[in-house]
């Protein structure tokens, strides 16, 4: 085979790769663009057309404004997910980060026993605790408050384990010069190991805050008055309340998912350095 041959087949093969990136982006994609699409809609429009139109006749923003007047405490929703978000990510964080440095940097007896342990709980469905958790959150008096949806799930093996490999990664020479300094155990994790840890932590924020924000059920189980009630309950409000207007739940699914939008372009710089921390040291 010649080189003009190889040329031309690395050419074909980059070609065939972009093509299957595009349609894979498409189909991924599709499906927002035509929510924003339907909440800008008019009510003339029929939104149920094929092939569906994408750029609507005469765009407007009533249905943003009803969605929000329609649904009691909407605004009140954004602010309890919010809070829930926010009290997740100092948990998940502080919790997981000082959980990985202990399994990744100090010796103890079991350490790799606890590790194992604490990853194999990744393999447990929700569903298999969510009962037992009920009751401990029921006997602890947090039923029907924000606390009581943030413990039970703040803290998770995932986080644990990323944590433990941003630490694996880090030179074990900052600690010895640490301690000839006279740094204390908790001065080493707090000054020197957590902040070169970024691309972890910016990607835990990411991850918890998707994962907080668009929790259902949990949530649901938990709190009893509707003004206590995140954005994914209140989206399903709105859902069972008017089925008949597609309009207003797009709009309503596009404010949801604005906050996320802006927390991930906010750490987007840090993300993929972190999301793949856990395959560059075992």
């Amino acid at each position: 085979m010649t080189l003009r041959d190889l040329k031309v087949r690395r050419v074909i093969t980059k070609a065939l790769l972009y093509a299957v990136m595009i349609v894979v982006a498409i189909y991924t994609v599709g499906p927002f663009v035509w929510a924003i699409s339907t909440a800008f809609k008019g009510p003339g429009e029929n939104v149920y057309a094929f092939p569906p139109r994408i750029l609507p006749e005469e765009p407007t923003l009533s249905n943003f404004v009803t969605a929000w007047q329609r649904v009691p405490y909407f605004g009140q929703y954004f602010i309890n997910s919010l809070l829930i978000a926010g009290g997740s990510i100092l948990i998940n964080i502080g919790a997981s980060s000082m959980a990985g440095y202990a399994l990744a940097r100090l010796q103890f007896p079991g350490r790799s026993l606890a590790f194992w342990i604490i990853l194999s709980t990744m393999m447990i469905p929700f569903q298999v605790v969510m009962i037992p958790l009920f009751l401990v959150v029921l006997q602890l008096g947090l039923l029907n408050t924000h606390l009581g949806v943030i413990l039970p799930t703040a803290v998770t093996a995932f986080s644990i384990f990323l944590f433990r490999q941003a630490f694996l990664k880090l030179p074990k020479e900052l600690e010895d010069a640490a301690r000839i300094d006279g740094c204390s155990e908790w001065g080493i994790y707090w000054r020197i190991m957590l902040p070169l840890t970024k691309p972890t932590i910016a990607t835990m924020v990411i991850f918890t805050f998707v994962s907080s924000w668009g929790e259902f059920l949990w949530p649901l189980i938990v709190l009893r008055s509707p003004r206590m009630y995140t954005v994914a309950v209140g989206l399903a409000y709105l859902q069972s309340q008017f089925s008949a207007n597609l309009r207003w739940i797009m709009a309503g699914s596009v404010l949801a998912t604005v906050p996320v939008l802006i927390v991930f372009l906010a750490f987007q710089r840090y993300f993929i350095e972190g999301a793949t921390a856990g395959a560059l040291k075992g």
